[in-house]
């Protein structure tokens, strides 16, 4: 081996060593990205102004197993026409994933629908007796802005095309009825776990555990629930769920 070929080969194993010990080092001294705690939602929401609190899954009546045929719905708390209230809740049933994920497209939102049943829930939107397909407040809020300064892109499609969207890929329609009138919100983290809307004594239910299911920025998802429960005049007071 000529003198030229040996000094370029050890320059290149310096170099190489030297990206070693940069990726070493970097991984060592970068702290690790922790879950979320419970502890940490309380947090966030007493900065926000909530009252919050840390309660058991024994001491709240009503939790259930989630039903594979129950639809993975909207946090609403009003009545309903479909009574299949066993699957996970979020906001707005899937369009909290599409929100979540920036989806946008009509196409994006199909594809969600499919992944979903995929993963064993019915896919659902919602509307409500006086506002058609607008009824539901997130994906008002979502339409018309009030998450863009929170970095969320609008959507491409409006109420009644992601209705129809979900639909054709097979998903659920829902159609609430009544007043809102939430007393609490319950951020649930039990996993495969969750509650039954109850028209006469009513609470946001948001299935926590269910972000984390589909791959979701849970943080993300939990401060836009809280956001929309305060844009919607709802009740700053929490319960947040364990095992």
């Amino acid at each position: 081996m000529s003198t030229s070929a040996k000094s370029i080969q050890d320059t290149a194993k310096e170099v190489m060593q030297k990206v070693i010990d940069f990726v070493t080092f970097k991984s060592c001294t970068e702290p690790e990205e922790k879950p979320l705690t419970p502890e940490d939602i309380v947090a966030v929401l007493e900065s926000r102004g909530w009252e919050a609190e840390i309660v058991n899954a024994a001491s709240m009546e009503g939790m259930v197993d989630v039903d594979p045929k129950g639809i993975l719905k909207c946090v609403d708390g009003r009545g309903s026409d479909n009574k299949a209230f066993g699957g996970p809740k979020m906001p707005g049933g899937i369009y909290a994933i599409a929100h979540n994920r920036h989806t946008t497209t009509i196409e994006g939102l199909k594809e969600i629908t499919k992944e979903v049943i995929a993963k064993g829930h019915v896919p659902s939107v919602h509307g409500d007796h006086s506002s058609d397909m607008m009824g539901c407040g997130f994906f008002k809020l979502w339409l018309t802005g009030r998450f863009d300064d929170m970095g969320y892109p609008r959507p491409e499609f409006d109420a009644d095309q992601g209705a129809a969207a979900v639909k054709e890929a097979g998903g659920v329609i829902e159609m609430h009825h009544g007043s809102h009138a939430e007393k609490v919100v319950l951020i649930n983290l039990v996993e495969n776990k969750t509650l039954e809307p109850i028209e006469d004594d009513q609470r946001f239910i948001v299935d926590g555990w269910a972000a984390g299911k589909f791959g979701l920025d849970v943080p993300n998802f939990l401060v836009a629930a809280a956001g929309t429960v305060e844009m919607l005049g709802g009740p700053k007071k929490a319960k947040i769920i364990i095992a």
